[in-house]
C-alpha cells in the first residue's frame, strides 16, 4: 500500500510541494533510486516499507528525511491526519535529516545519520 492520492491532494491544498511517484512513472524503481532522487531534490520520503530506514541506517546517509508509518488504522483521513501533525511538529529534523517512524498513539524521530553501534552519534 502507498500513500493514497487523497492524502497528496490535502496535502498539496495545505501548501507542500508533494510529488507522488505514480504522478511521473516512477512506482517501479529500485528503493535505493528514490533514496537518491528524494536525496537531490531534498524532498522527504513518505512510505510504510520499513527497506527505506534500513538503507539510510547503513549507508550512514544525512539525507533525505523518511517518514514511516506503522499503523493498525491505514485509511487515507487517519494517515492525513498523523502526517500534518508530524510535518507540523517535526519540521526542522526533516529539513535536517531524520528517520521518523508513526505509530497509532505516537511518533518517534531518530536525527540521521544513525550512528554505528559503539559510536557516539
Amino acid at each position: 500500500m502507498g500513500i493514497s492520492m487523497s492524502t497528496v491532494r490535502v496535502l498539496r491544498e495545505q501548501g507542500h510541494d508533494i510529488v507522488h511517484l505514480r504522478d511521473h512513472g516512477l512506482s517501479t524503481l529500485p528503493d535505493e533510486v528514490i533514496l537518491e532522487k528524494a536525496r537531490r531534490e531534498r524532498r522527504v520520503v513518505l512510505t510504510f516499507d520499513l527497506d527505506f530506514g534500513d538503507l539510510l541506517a547503513t549507508g550512514a546517509l544525512h539525507l533525505p528525511s523518511i517518514i514511516i508509518f506503522r499503523l493498525h488504522n491505514e485509511t487515507p483521513p487517519s494517515i492525513t491526519s498523523k502526517l500534518l501533525d508530524v510535518l507540523t511538529r517535526g519540521s526542522q529534523a526533516l529539513e535536517e535529516g531524520a528517520i521518523v517512524i508513526v505509530e497509532d498513539t505516537r511518533h518517534r524521530i531518530r536525527r540521521l545519520p544513525i550512528a554505528e553501534v559503539g559510536e557516539k552519534p
